[in-house]
């Protein structure tokens, strides 16, 4: 199997694997979005809110802001030398003390370890009028994207590179113009220059063009798409 970098950004991460099959990319698909641990709110303690939103709505929208999180910082509770009691190898805590009026951001959430912080800073939590006040402690750990979607790093997917077949010559040019000079005839073939920039609407207009789309079983281009949490990169490690 051979694997090749596409493309790389801050969030997202393209490959080409190469001689392997759909068994083990999808397989490594589903572990990405459910075995990669990150941290996310467990547990919410609210002393005062007389907000709009009830208990419930805040500690869901907390639960749901993705954290930078440093897995060489922190362990799994069930693996934790604690026994799951709680400790600074396997939590940290996120508080607020916020009062109206205000909107009250991602980047407002007070949390102990600075190394952990929301990967948005301008996530909506709650918006106060003047008067009302909300009030919180909550426990952040690390957690499984099988358990909760809350713990998920991030979307893996993927697609059989695109195998062609042309069936009649004289639509070829026209075709390899019409998908913005991305393809390359060789032999009764066409091969795809820029697989980054490859998409369904090209595969649409070669379909209109009599060129026959196959999609390979053997190799694929494999994309994670990062929430935030861990860099695209040491989500695939």
């Amino acid at each position: 199997m051979d694997i090749t970098k596409l493309s790389s950004s801050k969030d997202e991460l393209k490959l080409l694997i190469k001689g392997s099959n759909y068994v083990f990319v999808n397989t490594l698909r589903r572990i990405i979005m459910t075995e990669v641990p990150t941290l996310a709110v467990k547990e919410v303690s609210l002393s005062k809110n007389t907000s709009a939103l009830f208990d419930e709505i805040i500690a869901h929208r907390l639960a749901m802001v993705p954290l930078i999180t440093d897995l060489n910082s922190y362990t799994l509770p069930e693996k934790c030398t604690c026994k799951n009691e709680g400790c600074a190898k396997c939590q940290t805590i996120m508080s607020l003390n916020s009062e109206g009026p205000i909107t009250v951001y991602s980047q407002d959430l007070k949390i102990q370890d600075p190394e952990v912080k929301p990967a948005e800073g301008k996530i909506p939590i709650v918006k106060l009028l003047k008067g009302q006040e909300l009030q919180f402690e909550a426990k952040v750990i690390l957690g499984k994207g099988k358990d909760h979607i809350k713990y998920s790093p991030g979307l893996a997917y993927y697609r059989g590179y695109p195998e062609f077949t042309i069936n009649k010559k004289v639509q070829v040019k026209d075709c390899i113009k019409s998908c913005d000079n991305l393809l390359e005839e060789k032999g009764n073939t066409l091969i795809v220059k820029d697989l980054d920039k490859w998409n369904e609407a090209h595969e649409q207009i070669c379909k209109e063009h009599e060129i026959e789309i196959k999609n390979s079983e053997t190799d694929f281009i494999f994309t994670i798409e990062s929430f935030g949490q861990l860099a695209p990169e040491e989500i695939l490690e």
